[in-house]
């Protein structure tokens, strides 16, 4: 009787674990292709939604047709999708060779923080396509300008995260490694430097993605070539079916970008645990 309990109790256990393991094998699978499925769910309502409530392509183009257009005017999207792509790099490298001196000049000298902290907080908050026209003014017709206001818009989150990567570090391990006979520039090296990565990573994921919105925005006032400057085209030749493909390739150029500073952030960066 004592065996037969033992037996019983063995295999209860082990359906069980075999319910956990399918568990925890479910749970990855669905982290994975949450965005997937997501994104599969919403174009599937889009898709089918459109020819229901009886709008035309004219007015909303369903997301086949959009896809249709892509794939047929690959060509074109992809000749503008290289200037924009390089108006948002050129901007957004000079963001990150201007940005990360300023945020350690701020970190470490506290009377020019209080100097260049409101000029910083007031070119932020005026409206880039306030600025626009004055950098076309300024600067000509060229390149310049569409990556002047790329840069502009995208150096603030990468001055500012960066500082406050540096300021998170707990001061006690700073005084710790100084004990040590650790000089300042081996403190920041092997101290500040890494555990301020992650911030400095998250601003650059921020600014990236805000030199795309930079850089059209520039093509939109004065550009003959780029992915806004084809954007006008289709809306002047009311093509709204083009009009989106060169929004989804504007996106897809957005997403590209902030994924590849995402893998750049996974090989140089440790891994924090998050706080769930």
């Amino acid at each position: 009787m004592a065996s037969t309990d033992v037996i019983g109790a063995a295999q209860a256990q082990k359906k069980q674990g075999k319910g956990m393991s399918r568990k925890k094998s479910r749970g990855p699978w669905l982290e994975r292709y949450s965005a997937l499925i997501l994104a599969v769910v919403l174009l599937g309502a889009w898709q089918v939604l459109v020819p229901l409530s009886g709008l035309s392509e004219f007015v909303l183009p369903t997301p086949l047709a959009i896809a249709t257009r892509i794939v047929n005017e690959i060509p074109l999207l992809a000749t503008h999708a290289y200037v924009t792509l390089f108006e948002v790099v050129a901007g957004f490298a000079m963001g990150v060779m201007i940005g990360i001196p300023l945020a350690l000049a701020i970190f470490y000298s506290r009377a020019f923080e209080r100097a260049i902290y409101p000029i910083l907080v007031a070119l932020q908050t005026v409206p880039k396509v306030a600025l626009a026209p004055l950098l076309v003014l300024y600067l000509g017709y060229g390149w310049a300008p569409k990556i002047t206001l790329a840069f502009l818009i995208s150096f603030f989150p990468i001055v500012i995260s960066t500082v406050v990567g540096l300021q998170s570090l707990d001061k006690n391990l700073v005084n710790l490694v100084r004990s040590m006979g650790a000089s300042e520039w081996q403190t920041f090296f092997k101290v500040r430097l890494p555990a301020a990565l992650p911030n400095i990573f998250g601003g650059f994921k921020v600014a990236v993605s805000l030199a795309v919105i930079g850089a059209v925005i520039g093509e939109y006032v004065a550009a003959e070539r780029g992915l806004g400057y084809l954007q006008l085209q289709a809306n002047s030749l009311f093509d709204t079916t083009l009009n989106f493909a060169t929004v989804v390739t504007i996106s897809g150029l957005g997403v590209m970008l902030y994924f590849i500073i995402d893998t750049i952030e996974a090989r140089v960066t440790y891994k924090r645990d998050a706080a769930k």
